[in-house]
């Protein structure tokens, strides 16, 4: 038993990573603390309880969360297979009854001959090889101990962030290129407002609908990072000498400065990402859509990521995580799911598999693989070891992954195409590697 791996948590991830290493035959020590205790957003006893929407998203392949059920099902994701056998109608969206898809995966690893799970609280870091993969709710005393393995400034505790729009989908006839008084280089995107344009964004936005937040999230929205909505609500002309303010910058279209500008900054290297500065949101995924398409240049905005403001345990990945979710310095100890900085329930699962995946070669001491920029299993793991000015957690999306090296006309025709690439290099890379 000196390669068994303890794996703290049973949630998505947990349970995805200790079926990929009990399929490789690696014994697995899975701790889950339910029923023992639950964080405030649980209480199901299962394991892999979904705690919001029951939805995981579209499943064709011109949307991003379709090719990660595709990776995922060609490396055999318990998580995948139980969903796909517990579903409910929903249109072209695979969404699961919770107890049925809770109670399959639970069923499967305790039927594992070498999965022990065991119930208990978990307040240090076990001992190598292990896996952790507790979640955005991490409990305290566990999440000191990260803390003391990863070092200070590791860990975040309030996600904050202004939505992700992509490149392709702005409308660049009404956005412009420009710094303020044409100082240094054009690093942001400029979408310019008339007056008529901004109070229909303004009344809008303070009419919109909130996400509701939990009574342990209340306490944490704090001035320094207050959320846009709250910031208009102060008054009509508060976003207009603010974030919104025109000053120094030149729509190029008017030879004048517009009555307000919403800007867009770069979030990724490649440039297909930026996301809207100061515009840290409550609102409801769907009015976000609505309302934030009601700025010039973002109405037919494609969101890799919503604003969101809630409680959310994560690692500052760049800093902490090297490649397979490893932590760097340590290649037998691997962090998973929400913890690592991806968002979403594919997207937990897919880390808990490619850090599973990696931790068994390792053991085994064969190379490990790497799934590349260019499968989306691969891109998630990059986007959280990559170092950017400010990291926050990223769904699956297809602005993360390697662009094609020629061009496709259509933005429909160019995702089907990069979901073709992704699935040819995931095989080729099973193959290589033999998983």
């Amino acid at each position: 038993m000196a390669n068994r791996v303890t794996i703290v948590g049973a949630g998505l991830a947990g349970c995805e990573a200790a079926w990929q290493l009990a399929k490789r035959n690696i014994p697995v020590r899975l701790i889950e603390m339910k029923p023992e205790k639950y964080s405030p957003a649980h209480k199901y006893p299962g394991f892999a309880e979904l705690v919001c929407s029951n939805s995981l998203k579209a499943e064709h392949l011109s949307n991003a969360s379709g090719l990660l059920k595709a990776e995922l099902r060609a490396m055999d994701s318990l998580i995948l297979k139980c969903a796909e056998a517990s579903r409910v109608p929903a249109g072209g969206a695979l969404a699961v009854d919770r107890e049925r898809f809770s109670d399959a995966i639970t069923g499967a690893l305790k039927a594992h001959p070498l999965v022990e799970t065991e119930t208990g609280v978990v307040s240090e870091i076990p001992a190598e090889p292990y896996i952790v993969a507790t979640g955005p709710l991490t409990d305290p005393a566990l999440t000191d101990a990260i803390t003391r393995a990863t070092g200070t400034g590791a860990l975040n505790f309030f996600d904050a962030a202004a939505p992700i729009v992509t490149a392709e989908s702005l409308d660049m006839s009404k956005v412009f290129r420009a710094s303020r008084y044409g100082r240094g280089t054009d690093d942001y995107l400029n979408c310019p407002m008339t007056e008529d344009e901004y109070n229909a964004f303004y009344d809008a936005l303070v009419g919109a609908e909130l996400a509701e937040l939990h009574d342990f999230e209340k306490k944490l929205v704090f001035e320094g990072c207050l959320a846009v909505e709250i910031l208009a609500s102060r008054g009509r002309q508060t976003l207009a000498f603010g974030p919104l303010k025109p000053v120094g910058l030149i729509d190029p279209r008017t030879g004048r400065e517009p009555y307000a500008v919403v800007q867009l900054r770069q979030e990724n290297a490649q440039g297909t990402l930026y996301n809207l500065v100061g515009f840290q949101t409550r609102l409801k995924w769907g009015e976000q859509k609505r309302v934030f398409g009601m700025i010039p240049g973002l109405e037919h905005a494609e969101f890799a990521r919503y604003g969101v403001m809630h409680r959310n345990t994560y690692l500052n990945g760049p800093k902490v995580l090297g490649a397979n979710y490893a932590m760097k310095g340590h290649p037998l100890a691997r962090f998973a799911g929400q913890l690592t900085g991806v968002e979403g329930y594919m997207e937990s699962t897919a880390s808990g598999l490619v850090a599973a995946v990696g931790l068994a070669k390792a053991l085994s001491g064969q190379p490990e693989p790497d799934f590349t920029g260019r499968t989306l299993l691969g891109a998630l793991a990059r986007h959280v070891t990559t170092p950017t000015p400010n990291f926050q957690p990223m769904n699956a999306n297809f602005g993360i992954l390697e662009s094609l090296p020629f061009r496709v006309k259509g933005k429909k025709n160019r995702y089907e195409k990069l979901s073709e690439v992704a699935i040819d290099t995931l095989s080729e890379v099973m193959r290589a590697y033999e998983l």
